[in-house]
């Protein structure tokens, strides 16, 4: 088998990425620029700071991936981007560097969506087998989907107000965390236990559908009573009792979703997929109720945005020769 190599970039929200990967399951190299400190202050990602900082990084990033990873651009095979979901300024810095990389070098450019990314993630850890479902849950998505081949993406579950990682960071700025708040939670949550019995909700109705706003509005009224009464609350059990409203309604649906698909293969992908309570109670369910399936889960540094999963998700439309034109723009609503 010959080596296919592609130059991966990544820059839908707040992290400017580059990385080579090869015959989409071998990472050559994978760097990341995290802007993190310069969205702290504010409790949440600024469009355009983030777009400001791609366009300080972006080059950079990308000379580095390339040294890393000791290839030249002529053997490159094609040039793979984010073409969305995401912040739409922050998405346009690497669509158009990735435009300039394609035309100035005479290579394939390959658009690829930010969701499918997190989802092949998995790949660059083991071969996906299909017929699969993945819970997809980071901060702006939660979903499960149904994948009956490598290029087959059927949403069979979604949130219908908030995402899971939104209202981890919301419930952060809340208990008083710096941002990103999910990472936080996480880390009290283990040491503190379920006291305040929040709801779970949708957990019961036949669907694969997701709802946290109701969820987030219990925490933030069962704290803000408390500080008005003058009470004292254990912020450690307000995290785990948060945590395991969430985790109990994600791992419930996401069980019955594969018992229902009968799938060979269970993945979790996404930012919130580095969430230790998550890993956990799902790993314990799957031994417990899909005896069989195998489950997927990415090691941490694949969970966040990075350009890896995207070179991993471009390899297939490589392998099918499916390409953009230099029409191509970012797409900040994509769906899957």
């Amino acid at each position: 088998m010959t080596n296919k190599l592609i130059l991966a970039i990544e820059t839908s929200c707040d992290e400017t990425s580059a990385a080579v990967i090869q015959n989409g399951d071998t990472i050559l190299s994978n760097i990341v620029a995290s802007q993190i400190k310069s969205h702290q202050r504010f409790g949440g990602v600024v469009p355009e700071i983030a777009s400001r900082h791609h366009v300080e990084q972006i080059t950079l990033i990308i000379e580095e991936a390339m040294k890393e990873a000791e290839v030249s651009y002529a053997e490159l095979d094609a040039v793979a981007v984010t073409e969305g979901p995401g912040l739409v300024g922050a998405l346009l810095i690497g669509v158009n560097a990735a435009k300039a990389i394609a035309f100035a070098h005479d290579l394939p450019l390959i658009a690829v969506n930010h969701i499918k990314g997190h989802i092949f993630a998995n790949q660059l850890v083991s071969r996906l087998t299909f017929p699969l479902l993945s819970l997809v849950v980071s901060g702006g998505h939660t979903e499960l989907i149904y994948m009956s081949g490598p290029d087959s993406f059927e949403i069979v579950g979604e949130t219908r107000d908030d995402a899971a990682g939104e209202a981890y960071d919301k419930i952060g700025r809340v208990i008083g965390v710096p941002y990103p708040g999910g990472k936080h939670i996480d880390e009290m949550a283990h040491r503190g236990k379920d006291t305040y019995n929040f709801p779970r909700a949708m957990i019961q109705e036949d669907n694969y559908d997701f709802s946290f706003s109701g969820l987030k509005s219990s925490f933030i009224n069962t704290v803000h009573n408390a500080r008005q009464k003058g009470e004292e609350m254990d912020s450690n059990d307000l995290a785990a009792s948060f945590q395991a409203a969430v985790v109990d309604v994600l791992v419930d649906k996401t069980i019955r979703a594969a018992k229902d698909q009968k799938v060979k293969q269970l993945i979790l992908a996404g930012g919130v997929a580095a969430n230790k309570g998550l890993r956990t109670s799902l790993e314990e369910a799957v031994r417990m109720e899909l005896p069989g399936v195998e489950l997927l889960i990415p090691p941490l540094s694949l969970c966040g945005d990075n350009a890896a999963m995207i070179g991993a998700a471009a390899f297939v439309q490589l392998e099918k020769e499916e390409y953009s034109d230099f029409t191509l723009n970012g797409q900040p609503g994509l769906s899957v």
